[in-house]
């Protein structure tokens, strides 16, 4: 098994980059791009199917282990994995988990509701949280409502997601109204 590659970036695809270590070009499906020329480094899940074998990289062991979880999750398979994790950065999709936000994981391309409910589910008390989201609770109706806030006024719930658990946690007794002059404020900058 690979674990870790470490090359340059020769070629840069649909969701997959060519990864040049010692001569030899790996084929890397990743949330992380670069430009070519960069020398990166990437964590490795190998998937074995019958019919291929894929390797997926990761920027750090914790996207990896997240990748992992989300593919034990009926009906998300690798790929599906990898749309949530180039929409969502891993803070905001924990938090999202924790807090029951299934409009937040929806938002990744080829994502239901569905199917982002049944990740809830099945991940709420496996993943860790991290120091960086919102703890379910007290946060949980502020941030939903900054979000709806945001959405109608026509940014994308993932855009913003990030910027509105920041403020939501920086700012714990403000109200809706200014945390959305806040997020406004941020945006223009």
């Amino acid at each position: 098994m690979i674990g870790k590659l470490q090359g340059i970036i020769d070629h840069i695809g649909d969701g997959y980059i060519i990864l040049m270590v010692n001569g030899v070009g790996y084929k890397v499906f990743t949330p992380e791009y670069s430009k070519i020329g960069e020398t990166v480094a990437f964590w490795v899940e190998t998937i074995v199917r019958e019919d291929s074998i894929r390797l997926f990289g990761f920027a750090s062991l914790a996207q990896q282990d997240l990748f992992n979880q989300l593919t034990t999750v009926s009906g998300v398979g690798p790929k599906v994995a990898m749309a949530i994790l180039s929409t969502l950065k891993p803070d905001v999709l924990m938090s999202a988990i924790m807090t029951g936000d299934a409009k937040t994981i929806s938002s990744a391309p080829g994502v239901g509701k569905k199917v982002a409910e049944k990740i809830i589910v099945e991940l709420k008390g496996k993943v860790d949280v991290g120091a960086h989201t919102c703890a379910p609770g007290r946060e949980y109706a502020p941030l939903q409502d900054l979000l709806s806030a945001l959405e109608t006024l026509g940014y994308r719930r993932a855009d913003c997601a990030e910027l509105a658990q920041k403020l939501v946690r920086e700012n714990p007794d403000v109200d809706t109204g200014a945390l959305v002059r806040l997020a406004l404020k941020e945006i223009a900058k």
